[in-house]
């Protein structure tokens, strides 16, 4: 299990964002994001660049931190 610090959540909205932008990329799965602490974390099924995380919660509009 990997965790991320994920800043700019502030409701329950903002958590099913980041959660969906998760699950959209490849080798990402079983995701579970905490509002309470600010952070998501997922299994890797496959390596996954960092790169692609951050781009993807940013897309979504939250940043790794």
């Amino acid at each position: 299990m990997r965790t991320i610090k994920v800043k700019g959540m502030t409701c329950n909205h903002c958590v099913m964002a980041v959660t969906k932008a998760l699950n959209q990329i490849q080798g990402v799965a079983d995701v579970k994001v905490n509002l309470d602490k600010g952070e998501a974390q997922f299994e890797e099924t496959e390596p996954v660049d960092m790169e692609l995380i951050k781009a993807g919660i940013a897309k979504a509009g939250f940043e790794v931190v």
